[in-house]
């Protein structure tokens, strides 16, 4: 095995497979998507470490999320980019499984972190007299360092049952990055346990997160139900509703990814979720979670004539 698998020294990523011109309006397109995700989870996490009226667990876990979803673009993207110019650009193996390493940490961590959020909304809402004695600085610092654990050594459990299969040839990846699934199916070994531990994994960290999201959101519409001021119930359902949709898509296509039956979904249709993935998600969350919300609207005010101020 050892031998076999020394013979695997990079990897080709076979991308989209269009022409250059396409390529190359691709690249400018998620050139634009790339800096407007960097700039709109960099403001939001600037505002919330600057502004002392952020410091609340709501903002806590914002920033997490910002900082999740820099992260992953930063791992993602630039090798996307890179592809387009020169699709026949090779990969190392360990980079490739350094990329596969992150791609699910990051993916794992921002599932538990739609949950903490979830759970932060559902006590702000239904029981806001006790917020801040169930919602303390000690439970919230938990719950990060949980996802965050977590995350990562769920990811660490699947690299290594990766690292330990041999790699003979071919050595394309029908993929714009080392997605695991894809990277797999160049193993010349079997892979079923891969494979299990993989739905096995999705179980516990997308059905069993999706379920408590649910449940959070339900008990939260049903407060909302009960609010008097119809200004009131007009604004919290307008928020809910937004955040649903975030999570809905998000753990949708993660769902049908790694646990629908592959026949039913073939490699190009895979290409076109994980764009969505790499790209919609990162973008659109500063613009549900935060950019929408006046506390944060007020804070990028403040900060900007702040600036002003200072030059004049």
């Amino acid at each position: 095995m050892e031998e076999n698998q020394t013979m695997v020294t990079e990897f080709i990523l076979l991308g989209f497979g269009l022409g250059l011109k396409i390529h190359i309006v691709l690249f400018g397109l998620f050139s634009l998507f790339y800096t407007i995700t960097l700039l709109g989870n960099g403001i939001i996490l600037g505002l919330i470490c600057l502004d002392p009226r952020l410091h609340t667990p709501m903002y806590f876990f914002l920033s997490h999320l910002a900082i999740v979803d820099i992260a992953y673009v930063c791992n993602m993207v630039p090798q996307i980019l890179v592809n387009l110019l020169d699709p026949t650009k090779p990969i190392s193996f360990a980079r490739c499984v350094t990329q596969t390493f992150l791609f699910l940490t990051f993916g794992h961590i921002e599932c538990l972190l739609l949950v903490m959020m979830s759970y932060d909304r559902y006590v702000a809402i239904c029981h806001p007299l006790r917020y801040t004695v169930i919602m303390n600085w000690r439970l919230c610092i938990f719950l990060a360092i949980t996802s965050w654990t977590c995350g990562s050594l769920l990811a660490l459990v699947h690299v290594i049952l990766i690292v330990r299969l041999p790699f003979c040839g071919p050595h394309e990846i029908n993929h714009f990055f080392c997605e695991i699934l894809s990277v797999l199916k160049l193993a010349c070994a079997d892979t079923r346990l891969n494979v299990v531990v993989i739905f096995t994994a999705s179980v516990f960290i997308l059905v069993g997160p999706l379920c408590l999201v649910l449940v959070s959101y339900t008990r939260i519409l049903l407060a909302i139900l009960r609010i008097g001021s119809g200004e009131g119930r007009r604004k919290a359902f307008s928020t809910c509703s937004s955040h649903l949709c975030v999570v809905g898509l998000f753990f949708g296509s993660a769902i049908i990814t790694y646990m629908a039956p592959k026949s039913r979904h073939p490699e190009e249709q895979q290409k076109i979720i994980f764009l969505f993935y790499t790209f919609f998600n990162p973008t659109m969350n500063p613009l549900i979670y935060s950019l929408r919300n006046a506390e944060v609207k007020g804070a990028l005010r403040r900060a900007l004539c702040k600036e002003i101020l200072s030059h004049l």
